[in-house]
């Protein structure tokens, strides 16, 4: 592959190519999210749209532990939470989450949610990120806050109201309970999320130790603009699937 093609995001002649393309990227936010540590019990859900059936997305089987997840292990739901390709369960807080925002926001493709350590240390806070890191400026003035928890979102209504908090942005911290982020592709989505975790984990240790020096404001945006654009997002994820691919194959089944 030339960096030619490397650098530009695909695109596809038909829906079926690129249902492919997108239930294997989705598969590899799987594999990485348990190699990073973000995988907790039955928790966490990353989702897909599908590239025909709009109002259908791709997501991993409950009960299913993340580094096992293949490719033909994934279940096409529909907007009413019914299962139309699959013979595994459904992660209820999935769809009511997950479907909400897919309907809310029709440019989101992807979207990711797990209960990862800092993640939800840190939304224990209730307080958004500070611009005190170049890669926290992924974030400035693009990541909201839902400060309602009220336990497991088993209902689609709790799930609007994230979508709410998610707003136009690319992330929402979700109060005592952790990370969520979108993205128009499986790669930008999980690209944010793995940021977005050890962005929480620098802020932390950097209050840990003593009184962070924030960005000004001017720097702070123009950092945003450079990188924290869609393309960015899918850039950074282009070397850990290679690394996947070459790790652990298996996946692609």
């Amino acid at each position: 592959m030339n960096n030619t093609t490397y650098l530009k995001i695909p695109t596809f002649e038909t829906a079926a190519e690129e249902r492919r393309h997108r239930k294997e990227r989705l598969v590899a936010a799987f594999r990485l999210f348990s190699k990073f540590g973000f995988d907790e019990g039955v928790a966490g859900h990353i989702t897909v749209r599908d590239p025909e059936y709009t109002d259908h997305f791709w997501v991993n089987p409950y009960g299913k532990h993340f580094s096992q997840v293949r490719v033909s292990d994934l279940l096409l739901v529909n907007h009413k939470g019914e299962i139309v390709e699959g013979d595994q369960p459904l992660n209820g807080a999935a769809f009511a989450i997950h479907s909400e925002i897919h309907n809310a926001r029709p440019d989101v493709v992807a979207a990711a949610h797990a209960h990862s350590v800092y993640g939800k240390t840190w939304s224990t806070l209730g307080r958004l990120l500070d611009p005190i890191t170049q890669d926290a400026c992924q974030f400035y003035n693009d990541h909201g806050l839902f400060d309602d928890f009220t336990g497991v979102v088993y209902e689609t209504e709790e799930g609007q109201r994230i979508a709410k908090a998610l707003g136009h942005y690319k992330a929402v911290i979700l109060r005592n309970h952790g990370l969520l982020t979108v993205g128009q592709s499986v790669d930008s989505a999980a690209w944010w999320f793995i940021t977005m975790e050890r962005s929480c984990q620098a802020q932390l240790m950097a209050e840990a130790a003593g009184k962070p020096i924030p960005i000004d404001k001017k720097h702070a945006m123009l950092t945003a603009e450079q990188t924290g654009t869609e393309y960015e997002g899918w850039l950074s994820f282009q070397p850990l699937w290679e690394r996947l691919q070459k790790e652990q194959p298996d996946f692609l089944d």
